[in-house]
């Protein structure tokens, strides 16, 4: 479903000003932009598009925003869909700058920052466990599990870039899919042999 470049510039505005803490933080909104208010993608598709974003160098959100512009107008919906996004920021910056120093040994400004981490913990948690619920039910649990086991040995006790460990995953992805659809192809064939 194609979108309009007011609601591509409405929803990277959102997740442009309500998204705190950097690129991971905000994924969940354009998530929910993309793909329970607008549409633009299935949940699977969302999940694929932002596993190639993570391989790629630079910024995930922008990353995100362009391929949602692109896909809904082309290059110049790229190119609306990452001003949209960052337009906020860079908005918020300028205006901020001039009063760093008094903002700096507030208070106030210190206990709003403790209170969103939290928020943001949450937002994130409940998308991997989105996730991780998807990978379950596609691979089942024992499967599943052992991605899970294998993506943290080599994430945390090998130290493996995470590219490289998308990279593989989507790679195994698409291999097991393949030899699945295959295997489906072959039973099907065999049932209406014997029929």
């Amino acid at each position: 479903m194609k979108g309009s470049y007011k609601e591509l510039t409405l929803a990277m505005l959102r997740t442009g000003i309500f998204g705190f803490g950097g690129g991971p933080s905000v994924i969940p909104l354009i998530r929910h932009e993309a793909v329970s208010r607008y549409r633009w993608l299935e949940d699977d598709e969302f999940g694929e598009v932002l596993a190639i974003a993570n391989a790629l160098p630079g910024p995930i959100a922008t990353k995100m925003a362009a391929y949602l512009g692109y896909k809904q107008k082309g290059v110049l919906g790229a190119f609306t869909g990452v001003l949209a996004h960052i337009l906020p920021t860079c908005l918020a910056m300028i205006l901020l700058l001039t009063a760093v120093n008094v903002l700096s040994y507030s208070k106030a400004v210190g206990g709003m920052i403790a209170a969103v981490m939290p928020v943001i913990a949450v937002m994130l948690g409940l998308m991997a466990y989105e996730f991780a619920e998807k990978a379950v039910k596609g691979l089942g649990k024992w499967l599943g599990g052992l991605c899970f086991i294998i993506s943290f040995l080599l994430l945390q006790v090998i130290s493996i870039h995470p590219a490289i460990v998308i990279v593989i995953f989507l790679a195994y992805g698409a291999v097991h899919f393949k030899l699945k659809d295959k295997r489906k192809h072959n039973k099907s064939k065999g049932k209406e042999m014997s029929v």
